[in-house]
């Protein structure tokens, strides 16, 4: 059974922890304590039911506030799929806070409010996503219980969206009317909207295809272990611990060690007390391989046929994630994958207005501030573009002081 990771995404009071709630009640995937503490709840609707929204509000804040602050994370699955969900932060301020639910969602639901159609938030949302290259997105235009089950209202606001997915390069979008509220479309069919002729929400997600690069194109397995035991039974050992990142390896595959550039092949994959012939993305292996190489933790394996760009300075998106401002005189760490050395930021080339997608040209980098930038690492990094691969093309910054991780990265290009 697959699992589908997608995080929702809405202005603040557009009804993004009421359809999480609804989803998990109507599909009967609430636990009896959760739902003895729903019950025993003093926080109710305006007509008397309970506020589901309970379910994803953790913190005590949330709760007092009636908004979502933090990442919060559910896990929930029917007969068809499992499902984890990061119910994301709206508010401009916890913008960091979405870029972190969003890093490695298949799928994003924009929530807009019907009465108020595509706004502000709607466009920051959606830029986000495009950024961090989500391809599924599902557009649920919620509250539609407010408009009469309007069609016109619907169809005006899939409009002027299908402007802005243009606009943002979203491709693979959907259109749902739903009420978190009251339930329709969210697991069941409405009967309020016989004009809609999709499918629920929940039918949705069970079925929209989920894309997993196991290719062996873009096979990446960075190493964060090299054993030696060195003992009187394994005096021979030598393996190379770590996760397939990205891609597949197979036994003999010819793979290349970077960033020294060594070519060798594979001898054996070790996984527990099996020897697959075969390590797919996700799964932690030890590899071994046919020659004595000079590997550290850090190093990355390839697909000799198809290697990732390896350089030192490296233009990437940024997304600033700590209180103090990006300093330019400052030294850093970055990591990549297992791999960290220390970096410098040698240009911020614009930030970007992510309410009206403008460029702006200033140094002035703050918190949830999000831009391009040119960085210069003290070694190499062997890395994927980002558009092309994920999990090879985002790293982090982190402030060597305090050891906050204080930037995300997507790296665009190696600059010459």
């Amino acid at each position: 059974m697959d699992i589908l990771k997608f995080i929702t995404a809405g202005s603040v009071d557009d009804g993004k922890s009421t359809l999480i709630g609804r989803l998990l009640y109507d599909s009967e995937s609430i636990l009896l304590d959760q739902l003895e503490a729903l019950q025993r709840s003093n926080r109710k609707n305006d007509d008397g039911s309970i506020d589901l929204a309970i379910l994803t509000d953790g913190l005590k804040a949330e709760r007092e506030q009636g908004i979502t602050i933090d990442v919060a994370y559910k896990y929930f699955q029917t007969e068809k799929r499992k499902f984890i969900i990061a119910d994301t932060p709206g508010h401009i301020q916890y913008t960091r806070n979405m870029v972190t639910g969003a890093s490695n969602a298949n799928l994003a639901i924009i929530l807009i409010d019907a009465r108020k159609g595509v706004i502000e938030q709607t466009i920051r949302h959606s830029f986000l996503v495009s950024l961090l290259g989500i391809s599924q997105v599902v557009v649920c235009i919620n509250k539609m219980d407010m408009v009469d089950f309007s069609e016109d209202v619907y169809d005006k606001i899939v409009a002027d969206y299908k402007a802005l997915a243009e606009k943002v390069g979203l491709k693979h979008v959907h259109y749902i009317p739903v009420s978190a509220l009251k339930g329709d479309n969210i697991v069941n069919k409405s009967f309020n909207m016989s004009w809609y002729k999709g499918e629920s929400l929940l039918h949705l997600l069970e079925t929209i295809e989920v894309k997993v690069d196991y290719s062996r194109a873009h096979a990446r397995f960075p190493v964060q272990w090299v054993i030696r035991p060195q003992t009187e039974e394994l005096h021979d050992y030598r393996g190379y611990a770590g996760r397939v990142s990205s891609g597949s390896f197979k036994v003999d595959d010819k793979v290349t060690v970077l960033p020294s550039g060594f070519h060798s092949s594979i001898s054996k994959i070790e996984l527990l007390d099996e020897e697959p012939a075969e390590a797919f993305a996700g799964m932690s292996v030890t590899i071994h391989l046919k020659d004595e190489i000079d590997i550290s933790r850090g190093d990355v394996l390839v697909n000799s046929s198809n290697k990732p760009e390896v350089a030192q300075l490296i233009e990437a998106d940024l997304c600033w994630m700590d209180t103090r401002p990006l300093d330019t005189s400052l030294m850093y760490l970055i990591q990549h994958n297992s791999k960290v050395t220390r970096c410098k930021i040698q240009e911020v080339v614009y930030k970007v207005n992510i309410n009206t997608l403008e460029k702006e040209f200033s140094d002035d980098f703050k918190l949830n501030d999000i831009g391009r930038i040119v960085i210069k690492t003290a070694e190499a990094l062997a890395f994927d573009l980002y558009q092309d691969n994920k999990a090879n093309g985002g790293a982090i910054i982190i402030d060597s002081r305090t050891n906050v991780t204080v930037g995300a990265l997507m790296l665009r290009a190696a600059v010459d």
